[in-house]
């Protein structure tokens, strides 16, 4: 057997974990900037949490709340100038996955002038500063990634920017921030996590271990997956969420996703369809594809979920996503124009071609 496994992040999990280990903080540096959106991280608690344990420990800071969903390229070298002017030795991410897709960029901005035009070449130093992280959804699993994706008008799409030094140091998970989380946003994020765990499995760079612990977050998800429609989420369910969504990010930060993100991206960027939704739309349309070649890893999936057909995972999926959007054939064209450029799409164990991008789009939105 041969297996390569890299997660340089340590991870704290459990209620009140920043408070507890004040320390971890602590090791990272003297002035924190505080990357996060405009006011969700005030509301659910993280924001106190994460001010009061740096008074505590008489560390700096300074705040970015800037970051929008989405993030852009603007927004990530703003605020690099912001931690630069700040004189800021650490970053702190508070929230969903764009807080945290931007901390990364602004962490390697702020240590090293690159042009824009090179921000996705993968060419960098290996200079970064620390970074600590606090999901506060349970879906993208950014808190144990090397990925920052951000908006891309360029090429009208999303972007990945990768690095091994952009794992976060150190993250913090806590379930008590996402009690007040929205029907809408904990059924997309945790969908996403679904996704994540699903496309790691049909990967070509899954091995044994990634499999196991795709697995395990499959399993952990589709236990919950009533409880999200009923919306009855104990605090230790949306813990067994973020568990299970850091697992997903654990193993795509080794085999990456698949044509179901590329996919995704243009839902996305053209349509502002929540990242997760997009990726919850497509998801058992690119699974019947694979399932055609092979079954095997398919009926591996649903053996896991307790189903016996992709129709019973593709049924409760769309009972917990609603009608889909009107999107018109002409735009699903350009999509898949798109989407075939896209380095995921040879990174599944079915690489599908223009046509077969273009039939899941179409079978999705019934066009």
């Amino acid at each position: 057997m041969n297996l390569q496994f890299f997660m340089p992040t340590r991870i704290i999990m459990g209620e009140d974990c920043i408070l507890k280990n004040a320390d971890a903080l602590y090791k990272l540096g003297k002035k924190a900037l505080i990357v996060t959106g405009s006011k969700s991280a005030k509301i659910n608690g993280s924001f106190s949490d994460v001010t009061n344990t740096l008074d505590v420990n008489g560390q700096e800071y300074a705040v970015f709340d800037k970051v929008m969903a989405n993030p852009t390229i603007d927004c990530v070298y703003e605020g690099a100038a912001y931690a630069k002017k700040e004189n800021a030795d650490f970053i702190i991410a508070i929230g969903g996955g764009s807080p945290m897709d931007a901390a990364k960029a602004i962490a390697l901005l702020a240590c090293q002038d690159i042009p824009r035009e090179n921000l996705f070449s993968g060419e960098y130093e290996a200079k970064v500063l620390p970074m600590a992280f606090i999901p506060t959804t349970a879906g993208t699993g950014s808190e144990v990634t090397q990925y920052s994706i951000l908006t891309n008008d360029a090429a009208r799409t999303k972007t990945t920017l990768a690095a091994p030094f952009l794992f976060p140091d150190v993250s913090f998970l806590d379930s008590k921030y996402m009690e007040a989380l929205s029907k809408v946003t904990t059924i997309n994020t945790a969908i996403d996590a679904l996704s994540h765990s699903v496309e790691s499995f049909l990967s070509v760079r899954s091995n044994t271990l990634t499999e196991v612990l795709a697995l395990e977050s499959i399993g952990i998800i589709v236990k919950q997956l009533e409880n999200l429609k009923n919306f009855t989420l104990t605090r230790e369910d949306r813990s067994q969420l973020l568990y299970a969504s850091t697992l997903g990010g654990m193993v795509i930060a080794h085999t990456g996703t698949t044509a179901v993100h590329s996919m995704g991206y243009s839902l996305t960027y053209f349509k502002a369809i929540d990242h997760g939704r997009a990726n919850g739309l497509l998801l058992t349309e690119f699974m019947k594809l694979v399932e055609k070649l092979r079954p095997d890893k398919i009926k591996t999936l649903l053996v896991k979920m307790g189903y016996t057909s992709l129709l019973e995972l593709e049924s409760i999926i769309f009972e917990l996503l609603g009608d889909t959007e009107s999107i018109t054939v002409e735009e699903l064209e350009s999509y898949s124009d798109i989407a075939i450029k896209a380095k995921n799409i040879p990174n599944g164990i079915v690489a599908p071609t223009r046509e077969e991008l273009l039939n899941i789009y179409r079978a999705v939105f019934k066009v």
